[in-house]
């Protein structure tokens, strides 16, 4: 088992580092619709990583409980740092700071 968790460990860290923006998602939940709403009015590109549609989504929710304190998902990570969840999201997206974040390379 701590090979399996460790290999997943590795993928969740290449998943967060294979795009500007990963949104760690459920295609049902929605939380999840809400937040990548906010990415596509903003036409941000994101690569969304369906937990539901895959074998090991639920470890891959453990482990990002692990990285960031929240097992709740949306989790959404831009260049690497998670910003947390909806609310966050949508709050970041009011103040204006989502797109200064977005557009500081």
């Amino acid at each position: 088992m701590a090979d399996t968790c460790s290999s997943v460990k590795q993928l969740v860290k290449e998943l967060i580092d294979s795009d500007d923006v990963v949104i760690f998602s459920k295609t049902t939940c929605p939380f999840c619709i809400a937040a990548k709403k906010v990415f596509d009015d903003l036409h941000q590109v994101y690569t969304a990583v369906e937990l539901n549609k895959r074998d090991d989504g639920d470890t891959i929710q453990t482990i990002l409980e692990q990285i960031t304190g929240a097992r709740t998902v949306p989790r959404v990570f831009v260049r690497g740092e998670c910003l947390g969840g909806c609310s966050d999201i949508k709050e970041l997206y009011a103040s204006g700071k989502l797109v200064e974040i977005l557009k500081a390379k």
